[in-house]
Parts: C-alpha cells; structure tokens; sequence
C-alpha cells in the first residue's frame, strides 16, 4: 500500500505543477496541451493581459493587431475610435469605414459638390460625371453641337469628332472623300490605310492592282498577292529551280 502511494505520488505532483503554471484569466487549451488566454485578454510575458477596447469598439479575438476593431460608423485613430463625419449629399458605406457622395454629386476634400451639366449633356449612371447628348461633343465643360459633314452620320459617342465617313468614304479633315477603288479591287472596312484591297491574284500598286506574274512551277501564296515555287523548287531570279 505504501509502495502504491508512493508510486502516485509523482503524477499527482506534476498535475498540481500543471495547474499551478496556469495564469490568471487563462484556461486549459481545447486542443492539445498547455492553455490560452480567456476572450478579452491577450498572453503577454506568460501572463494573460485584459484587452483595453475603447469605446465604440468590440473585440475581434484574434491573436494579431490590437485585439479590437471599430464599430459601423467609427474610424480607428490613436488608440481610439472616433465617429466619421458624414458631410452633407453624402451617405455612410456598406462596411462603415467610410463615405460616399450621393449621385449627382462629387468628393471634393472632405465636402460633396453638385456636379454641374451643361446644356444638351445628361448626368452618367456612376453619377459623378457627365456625358453629352448624341449630337454633341465635349469640349471643354460645355457641349457643342456636331457640324456632321456630307456622306457622314453622327455617332453615339460624344467623343473624337463625333461623326463618321459612310461607307465608301473616308475621313479627310473635317470632310468624307470617297474612296477610289482601282480596277479587281474592292473596299476595305478599315479606318486606316488606303480603304481598299486587291483581290486574290493581284498586287497593290500606287493607285491600282498590278496582276501577280506567276512563272512555271509556282503558285499563289497564301495571302494571295505573290507567289511561291512547288516543292522542291526554290526561288532564284523570280524563276523556280532545283536547290543546288
């Protein structure tokens, strides 16, 4: 009997050890051994240490950063939470942190300000900005009536010149020239260029489409504009003939 008390009585030891080694305001661990500070309170120097949240805060419990965070409507500033001042034709944002101009209106410093729309423009759904009617164009804060020139049409951006060539024309300053299109070729659907392109079998010359000489044993490559020796002939002086 006096073996078996004996024999005890290192465990028993190191179990009051245990719990002698547990701070104040700490509790054993949920998972594995040791403990961990109690909800409000933070391990500082094997200490358990109470959290100070200021007012207009909550605790986070998380190990990093100050233990708190700051209320919907309240920014963190010195160790405190102070109130954000909403200006007025403002609104607080959806995580509270900050604030936002209603539509119509725009930041400027610490204020919102009317947004101002000239005559024949309309405010953008963003609501910060404007836009011109179709018809104008911006220049500077006012918009402008589009001067659309012969064989053109307006175009529902109020940006550029605010009109574009028809087709078979293209822009030439503040006009639309039509486009001279040579003999086997045909329009090009490009705002850059010359506005045309010489059909398969034919080369661009100045102003015309030069037919593709092709010699004996060769063909048209594939853009169609020049040609290629059959294998395995190569080129030499625009004739095919066998590699040495």
């Amino acid at each position: 009997m006096g073996l078996l008390l004996i024999g005890a009585m290192p465990g028993a030891a190191r179990a009051q050890t245990e719990t002698a080694a547990v701070p104040k305001n700490a509790q054993p661990k949920r998972y594995g051994s040791g403990w961990e500070c109690k909800p409000g309170f933070r391990e500082i120097q094997a200490a358990c240490v109470a959290i100070k949240v200021p007012a207009n805060a909550y605790l986070t419990n998380a190990a990093y950063g100050s233990g708190w965070a700051c209320k919907r409507g309240y920014r963190e500033q010195a160790d405190a939470c102070m109130a954000i001042k909403i200006p007025a034709n403002a609104f607080l944002r959806s995580y509270g942190e900050s604030w936002e101009c209603h539509r119509g209106y725009r930041k400027q410093d610490e204020t919102c300000v009317t947004v101002k729309v000239p005559a024949n423009g309309y405010l953008q759904s963003y609501g910060d900005s404007w836009d011109c009617m179709r018809g104008y164009r911006k220049v500077d804060q006012a918009c402008i009536a589009i001067k659309v020139p012969a064989n053109a049409y307006p175009t529902n951006s109020s940006q550029g010149t605010g009109w574009r060539c028809e087709r078979g024309f293209r822009e030439d300053g503040e006009t639309c020239q039509q486009v001279k299109v040579p003999k086997n070729g045909y329009l090009m659907e490009s705002t850059f260029g010359v506005g045309w392109r010489c059909e398969r079998g034919y080369r661009a010359g100045k102003n015309d489409c030069l037919a593709v000489k092709i010699p004996a044993n060769a063909h048209l490559n594939y853009t169609g504009d020049d040609w290629d020796c059959d294998r395995p002939l190569q080129k030499q002086d625009n004739k095919c003939v066998l590699p040495q």
